[in-house]
């Protein structure tokens, strides 16, 4: 049995505006019906897998477990990061988490953000090299590569061969075109898909030997974890301690018992929107459109909206994306897709939401998204969760004004509780207790207006919360 762990705490800037760090690509629908997140955890499901162990941080928790619940997966355990500390560490606490129940076990690594259409095959490669990993191999999975693509690291083959698996010379970093054009040709290189395979036992023992100073932070952030709702709360002062370090350079490339397995099938880890346009299937001039979008005597375009009330209409454009959100529009060359990650630290030095936030903030109980937003107002719809419920609170600075559209809201204030059905409304007076709950089986919908001299989300004082924030 092959324990998948799962890493879904990255940010994915270069997919932005879609991608950002409140809501990364990983979950989102950037492909299909499910999230890129929902598609990793299905393919390491089954009857050759363990439940997965999740590393994810604390403002994703929520995410995690709802996505997976859609899908019909129960996670085996779910870590909180404190704070990203790059995949060594991350790993390390899944494979000393997973030694508790199973020390001679194997862990599958994935990242949540790759795209693998053929699950079957990619099941036969885990298959190949499931016994390399029991005899003791770190086992790391190469996609063969069909251009010169110089985004990604590149793994070297001691042969060039395809049978599987093989021992792995060097691991190279992202090259120029020339080189990865001669990489390419030689027929011994992969690509670094950052996919490995080991017994826990093995892991932990290279760990031992290329970056011991790491497992005693980890050992003990691990030993002095605490369970919150069902969540792992990975300890924060021994973390700390953790060096910000990728496997990688931690272990793999440092180790000599190195195996890979090349995977020949198509696989992509939609590292920019120039692999959204490839994996979306281009027509015979090389246009892709979504819904709200149309193409008039275009080239090799990707024209992209994520809102049904933008209509993104492109005429005569050649090796262009764009892609519109309700906020922020994105018009980039083809080549530069890569450099979209440049676009968000623009927008941060100049302090700009969109950098990092959407209008759509995701919370425990559902989401809410902001409609309009004034000097001394806000106006926000939000969605409730079935049977769920906001926090216990009041606010400093503002009142609000409820007014239910659909289903069924369950309303606090001070200690006057009432069911507010839809067309109603009730008033919410500055400073006063309240709480916002959907007690049916259908999501609760309402408008909120808020007015008073500060609307920001972080004037609330929270009394009570099933959620156990702060």
């Amino acid at each position: 049995m092959i324990t998948p762990v799962l890493l879904c705490g990255g940010s994915g800037t270069r997919l932005w505006p879609l991608s950002r760090k409140s809501y990364p690509k990983q979950f989102s629908k950037l492909l299909g019906d499910l999230s890129l997140f929902q598609g990793s955890a299905q393919r390491l499901s089954g009857a050759n897998y363990a439940a997965p162990v999740i590393l994810t941080n604390s403002d994703f928790r929520f995410i995690v477990t709802e996505q997976l619940s859609e899908v019909g997966i129960d996670p085996g355990a779910v870590l909180i990061e404190p704070e990203g500390r790059n995949t060594a560490p991350a790993i390390l606490a899944a494979a000393l988490w997973i030694a508790k129940e199973d020390p001679d076990g194997l862990m599958l690594v994935a990242p949540s953000d790759h795209v693998v259409p053929d699950a079957e095959a990619f099941e036969a490669a885990v298959n190949a090299g499931v016994a390399a990993a029991k005899a003791g191999q770190l086992v790391t999975f190469g996609i063969k590569p069909d251009r010169p693509e110089t985004g990604y690291g590149y793994l070297e083959l001691s042969e060039a061969t395809d049978e599987a698996p093989v021992a792995l010379k060097q691991f190279i970093e992202k090259p120029d075109a020339k080189s990865a054009a001669e990489m390419l040709a030689s027929g011994r290189f992969l690509w670094n898909a950052g996919i490995f395979l080991f017994s826990v036992k093995t892991l932990i023992e290279a760990f031992k030997s290329h970056a011991k100073d790491l497992l005693d932070p980890v050992d003990k952030a691990i030993d002095t974890a605490k369970c919150d709702l069902g969540f792992l709360r990975i300890d924060p002062n021994h973390w700390a301690k953790c060096e910000d370090i990728s496997i990688d350079y931690a272990v793999m490339e440092k180790a000599d018992n190195l195996t890979v397995v090349p995977f020949g099938g198509e696989w992509t880890d939609l590292g920019g929107w120039d692999a959204v346009w490839r994996q979306s299937g281009p027509n015979d001039l090389g246009v892709v459109t979504s819904e709200h979008a149309t193409a008039i005597d275009c080239e090799d375009t990707l024209l992209r909206s994520e809102d049904k009330r933008i209509e993104v209409v492109g005429i005569g454009l050649k090796n262009i994306i764009t892609v519109a959100m309700p906020d922020a529009v994105l018009v980039a060359d083809t080549s530069r897709a890569q450099d979209v990650k440049k676009a968000v630290k623009a927008l941060k030095k100049k302090k700009s939401p969109q950098a990092t936030s959407f209008p759509k903030d995701h919370r425990p109980w559902g989401w809410f998204e902001s409609l309009v937003f004034g000097t001394r107002f806000q106006v926000k719809r939000i969605h409730v969760h079935p049977g769920a419920a906001l926090s216990l609170q009041s606010h400093h600075h503002r009142s609000e004004h409820w007014i239910v559209v659909e289903g069924t809201a369950r309303v606090t204030v001070d200690d006057n509780v009432s069911l507010i059905s839809e067309n109603q409304s009730v008033y919410i007076p500055l400073g006063a207790v309240h709480r916002l709950e959907n007690p049916g089986k259908v999501p609760m919908v309402l408008i909120e207006v808020q007015t008073g001299s500060y609307l920001g989300e972080d004037d609330i004082i929270r009394y009570q919360d099933v959620y156990s924030r702060d």
